[in-house]
């Protein structure tokens, strides 16, 4: 039987950190793989997840089940921090998953048993993992312009166009802040057109939230998901908590499906509990209980929301000074792109064959479309990568 497998392309991304781990060289900078990184190049542990690991090893009494949708707290726990009031609890179905990327996957099987022939649309570029999974689940893309590469901001206009080709059944996946891989966002009225669209094509948005609190701050960086969750009739919410709780190997992700019917919530619910048990049966639960026992004691919630703060003001600092290093180095503002964007990522516009030469005449390592992890940089590791970045000719 194995005879028949066929090997499967590496991706693009772990290759890479194996690359970076193979390179000699004292200088080299990681600027590819999507974690957040301190001054040091670690990544730490939050303070109110240490603490609440803490408290939780001397609580904890059982490692027995939890249900299939997870503990119903951090259900409730995520949701208000996703969606404020939004929405109502009772219109919000919930299970926890293994991280965003089971979140993503969940929310991907559920658009295909309520909607076969669905289509999902798909911004251009995405998330990687987002093409990789609906491609494993035969499911029907479309892409949607997205990323301008001449401004380095959203082709909204190209953006708006290729959406209308939606209708009832078909899904459009939207990203809820700081663009993956982009950094590229939309302001609120953009999002107002989008919302209107989906209410004139009746097509689901499904909104994937990975970075809440390292754009503009919690709320801020929620808004456009809260706004969508509540001017549609339905849609599906995919949230992590690997970026903003530090818990990225710990896999708590929780899927959403909001309906403003609240007839709907019990089967939609228990289709939920049907998908976990078909793929993995109980989610984990120790990354869930940490943002459930930080989020809900205040003290804890307060230190957390400090350190969160913290990483986003040194993400934008990292932002502010890597594009003004560039505008010294270039005599121009082309680089001016970088400040503006928001989150982890942004792209440069780099050519495969500068991204290359990078690599090999500079140790530094980023994804082949130019992808740069901002986080990955620190105030002593930005003026090296600017003057290599002008020295290749970006």
């Amino acid at each position: 039987m194995f005879e028949n497998l066929k090997e499967q392309p590496a991706d693009k991304i772990l290759a890479l950190m194996q690359a970076f781990r193979d390179d000699p060289r004292d200088t080299k900078i990681d600027l590819g793989v999507g974690v957040y990184k301190d001054a040091t190049g670690k990544t730490p542990i939050f303070r109110a997840i240490k603490e609440a690991e803490k408290r939780w090893w001397g609580e904890e009494q059982t490692k027995a089940y939890t249900g299939l949708g997870g503990d119903p707290a951090y259900a409730d726990a995520l949701a208000g921090l996703v969606l404020g009031d939004a929405v109502p609890r009772a219109n919000i179905a919930a299970v926890a998953t293994p991280g965003g990327t089971g979140a993503c996957r969940q929310g991907f099987d559920m658009i295909r048993m309520a909607s076969p022939d669905g289509r999902v649309f798909v911004s251009n570029p995405t998330w990687p993992n987002h093409l990789s999974i609906l491609k494993h689940m035969a499911m029907e893309m479309v892409p949607y312009r997205y990323f301008d590469d001449d401004t380095r901001g959203v082709d909204f206009g190209g953006m708006m166009e290729d959406l209308k080709a939606a209708k009832a059944g078909d899904v459009i996946l939207l990203h809820g802040c700081c663009h993956n891989p982009t950094g590229a966002n939309l302001n609120i009225t953009q999002w107002q057109a989008v919302i209107d669209l989906l209410i004139e094509t009746g097509a689901t948005p499904m909104i994937d939230i990975a970075y809440q609190g390292f754009g503009d701050g919690l709320d801020a960086d929620a808004a456009a998901t809260r706004l969508v969750a509540s001017s549609v009739p339905e849609c599906l919410i995919a949230a992590s908590c690997s970026k903003n709780f530090g818990i990225y190997r710990d896999r708590a992700g929780l899927l959403m499906a909001v309906s403003n019917d609240p007839a709907k919530h019990k089967v939609t619910q228990g289709t939920l509990a049907y998908l976990n048990r078909q793929n993995y049966s109980f989610p984990p639960d120790h990354g869930a209980r940490l943002v459930t026992l930080v989020l809900n004691d205040d003290a804890l919630r307060a230190d957390w929301q400090a350190e969160l703060e913290e990483i986003r003001l040194s993400m934008l600092g990292l932002r502010d000074q890597l594009a003004n290093e560039l505008r010294r180095l270039s005599g121009s503002d082309r680089f001016g792109f970088i400040a503006q964007h928001r989150g982890m990522f942004s792209r440069f516009g780099a050519t495969p064959e500068q991204v290359e030469s990078l690599r090999r005449d500079h140790g530094i390592y980023m994804v082949g479309d130019s992808r740069v992890n901002i986080a990955g940089l620190n105030k002593d590791s930005v003026p090296i990568l600017a003057d290599a970045v002008i020295k290749v000719g970006v």
